[in-house]
């Protein structure tokens, strides 16, 4: 099965791939800048590792940092109305039924 890609509010209209069916618990610290992955072909997740670099039409991570060092939960489906947090999205049946990331497409 091959993943699919799917426009998403979370990647500015882009495409993105489902990268899990789950959030990612993440122990957080105050003042770090973190680059969570919003294409989904990262291998780091949630984080970015640069493989949107090599996707054509991936989006571009988002940046960002938190005051004060906190645990989240990070989105995994890349389909989130508030990134880079979870929104419970991930529940909807047609992401529970979507095939998740397997291998970026070649450029």
């Amino acid at each position: 099965m091959r993943s699919q890609w799917y426009c998403s509010p979370a990647t500015g209209g882009k495409t993105a791939v489902i990268a899990a069916r789950h959030p990612f618990e993440a122990e957080l610290e105050a003042a770090k800048r973190y680059a969570w992955c919003a294409c989904g072909y990262s291998k780091k997740q949630p984080f970015c590792d640069g493989t949107h670099k090599t996707v054509p039409s991936a989006p571009e991570p988002l940046r960002f940092k938190l005051e004060e060092a906190k645990k989240v939960w990070l989105c995994g489906c890349k389909q989130t109305k508030n990134p880079p947090y979870c929104d419970g999205t991930h529940k909807e049946d047609w992401i529970q039924q979507a095939a998740v990331y397997a291998s970026p497409p070649v450029k």
